[in-house]
């Protein structure tokens, strides 16, 4: 007789399980596939907006991303204005496209993108740190289309200190519809003292800087004559009394005596660096105005020739100056308005100024050309007589021609600049100005503790745009590797090679060149233009340094044998 056993309690009980569990991934299916049939498709679609509760859970996720460290890094910057200036360049070229002229993310591309670009004058990114926002450039945001922007430190700063500024930009932007506004009044020139009371750090760094002090009065400044001229000497015969003022001294020292309300050039002037005096007369040849003075010291008087460019406010007609030196107001304009009611809109900064107009604030004197009409009023000047940074250089200035492959007083055969004070006329030949890189960018016009008041000193400065191996080069895995010279030597320093000592200022000492440009040996031999590599290697032939390059394998064998 056989026997079965009935199912047990617990099997049955399984086996529901299992039927409740099938039933329940059943229609989870079923109700996926009709989500799936209503939502999903078109759910990729860039053009709809998200929801809020998307919006809100991205965010948070965004914010809790950022590692601690890194949102409470702060801006090294702060509100340097020409660090604003250059993020400004840099938002341009990067971030423009998506984000708006204005940050306001209203963009064709920028419209069109999921998720969209945020505004960045809103006060949800304002309120966002400077160390979130450094990171969010630096690194990116995945799945959005930000990318992550490999640039050095102090260009991402710069684009964090203009971001902080976007709603100032915005609210300096006319209405469509309106007219464009005069132009404002900012009174008259009241000397950079007034500047003092609200400017005490600037003024005080400024105030020891050779643009502070280029133009001296031996009376004031007992020590402004270098050499020692208490005792009789067969090169000059003038006394103390006879310098009504004191030009120079870091190159050259040249001395000015006053007759009647002209100044004078005293025939001879001291060589700072050789501690030697030396003939001071421009002969015919010497400068594009000789041959239009008599051949005389005596008949060549300052205000036309030099003034201009060492004064603030020269006066060609009363020939009175607000002040000597480059004073506050030779850059940002009168400053009377600004004095006596202080705000941003009555006073120019070049620091906001685009790159051709903030170049010209130091072209204006840092250049070799001639007013665009000469004689004025009877007399031939030397410095653009009527500008000022109010204006537009262009109007009154016009640079020293030159035509390739001649050797002139001024120019190199290829047009690099021959004599000091023509840096203007390298600059705008250079492919850092194309790029809308500005003499401030570079150079501190306030005073810095370091030579030619550059704003970092050695290779600091050009390594912060200039990294090994990033676009704008140089291409080598290190600076070393890229000049073949040890680290720390002077022949691994950039300005070595890219900015050399070629451009004469008096007698065996020159200045740096400022194209940027590598001249080769190769140039050398066939324009006389002086090389790097032969100017620190006085002792070595140009077929040396020839050779010496062409064993460089990372050089291009092109441009070294041009």
């Amino acid at each position: 007789m056989s026997t079965t056993n009935p199912e047990s309690p617990n099997t049955s009980r399984r086996s529901r399980a299992r039927l409740w569990a099938l039933g329940i991934i059943a229609a989870i299916i079923a109700v996926g596939g009709v989500l799936y049939a209503v939502f999903v498709p078109g759910l990729s679609s860039a053009l709809r907006e998200p929801p809020a509760a998307e919006t809100l859970i991205a965010t948070w996720l965004l914010h809790q991303s950022v590692p601690e460290a890194a949102r409470k890094s702060v801006n090294p910057l702060k509100n340097d204005l020409a660090s604003i200036a250059a993020g400004k360049d840099l938002y341009r070229a990067k971030c423009e496209t998506c984000h708006a002229y204005d940050g306001g993310g209203k963009t064709t591309i920028g419209g069109n993108q999921y998720p969209r670009p945020p505004a960045l004058r809103s006060f949800a990114i304002q309120a966002t740190s400077d160390g979130e926002l450094f990171y969010h450039i630096r690194n990116g945001i995945r799945n959005t289309g930000m990318p992550a922007w490999d640039l050095p430190d102090r260009q991402i700063w710069q684009l964090v200190s203009y971001i902080r500024h976007l709603p100032e930009v915005v609210s300096l932007i006319p209405a469509a519809a309106e007219p464009a506004a005069a132009p404002p009044d900012h009174g008259h020139y009241v000397g950079s003292v007034a500047c003092k009371g609200c400017h005490e750090e600037i003024y005080a760094r400024w105030s020891k800087t050779r643009m502070a002090n280029v133009v001296r009065d031996p009376r004031q400044h007992p020590d402004a004559i270098i050499p020692d001229i208490s005792k009789p000497n067969p090169v000059y015969n003038f006394t103390v009394d006879d310098v009504a003022l004191v030009y120079g001294s870091r190159w050259k020292q040249r001395y000015f005596k006053k007759v009647g309300d002209d100044y004078f050039p005293l025939p001879v002037q001291w060589d700072v660096f050789h501690k030697s005096w030396s003939k001071y007369f421009v002969r015919n040849g010497g400068d594009w105005w000789a041959p239009l003075y008599p051949p005389d010291n005596f008949q060549r008087p300052t205000g036309p020739l030099c003034d201009g460019c060492h004064s603030v406010n020269y006066d060609i007609k009363t020939k009175t100056v607000t002040e000597w030196n480059v004073g506050c107001e030779r850059c940002h304009g009168p400053g009377g308005s600004h004095a006596k009611k202080p705000t941003r809109d009555n006073i120019l900064d070049p620091a906001r100024f685009d790159y051709v107009h903030a170049g010209d604030t130091c072209i204006q004197c840092h250049s070799q050309g001639q007013p665009l009409s000469n004689p004025i009023e009877g007399k031939y000047y030397d410095w653009p007589v009527g500008y000022d940074v109010t204006r537009n250089l262009k109007d009154y200035w016009k640079l020293e021609e030159h035509k390739l492959g001649e050797t002139t007083f001024t120019h190199f055969p290829d047009g690099t600049a021959h004599k000091n004070r023509m840096q203007g006329n390298d600059f705008v030949q250079s492919l850092m100005y194309a790029r809308g890189v500005t003499c401030f960018s570079c150079h501190d016009p306030h005073g810095t503790d370091n030579v030619a008041m550059v704003r970092k000193p050695g290779n600091a400065l050009c390594l912060d745009c200039h990294g090994p191996n990033q676009q704008a080069g140089p291409h080598a895995a290190s600076i070393e590797a890229h000049t073949h010279h040890k680290a720390g030597s002077a022949g691994s320093e950039c300005i070595a090679c890219h900015m050399p000592k070629i451009e004469q200022t008096i007698a065996d000492q020159n200045v740096r060149s400022h194209t940027f440009h590598f001249v080769t040996p190769s140039e050398t031999e066939s324009m006389k233009i002086p090389n790097a590599c032969n100017v620190c290697h006085a002792d070595k032939s140009i077929e040396w340094a020839k050779t010496a390059l062409e064993s460089w394998t990372d050089r291009s064998p092109w441009r070294m044998s041009k």
